[in-house]
């Protein structure tokens, strides 16, 4: 098994304060805004609309002590959006510490989905 698939079989939920978390939706999203420069480009490529995209925004900008997007209107001279330090910090530090528990765990995740005989029992 390939480390890219052992990275899709888990999934890493931070619970930081009650009904506030930080997950791999939130963090692929940040990761669009950071390769395209752009909410509504972002949540396209994940299949979500303009308005749950700029919800998730929002929650995650008031996660933190400090904003994790900066956003620029939109209109005729384009606007756009971008991460701000912070927001780098919090995406590298959430991708790091999924890749360590992947890491952890992979000799157990390629036995369990290792081809079985159909004589196992």
């Amino acid at each position: 098994m390939k480390a890219k698939e052992l990275r899709e079989l888990m999934r890493l939920r931070l619970r930081l304060g009650p009904g506030i978390d930080l997950g791999p939706g939130k963090a692929d999203l940040l990761e669009g805004i950071l390769e395209t420069g752009s909410i509504s480009a972002a949540g396209r490529r994940m299949r979500m609309s303009y308005k749950r995209a700029w919800q998730l925004v929002d929650e995650l900008n008031g996660l933190f002590d400090a904003p994790l997007v900066a956003a620029s209107p939109g209109g005729g001279g384009g606007g756009g959006a971008s991460l701000t330090k912070r927001g780098r910090d919090v995406l590298a530090r959430y991708r790091r510490m999924h890749a360590a528990c992947v890491a952890a765990i992979a000799v157990d995740l390629r036995f369990l989905h290792a081809p079985r005989s159909s004589s196992a029992g």
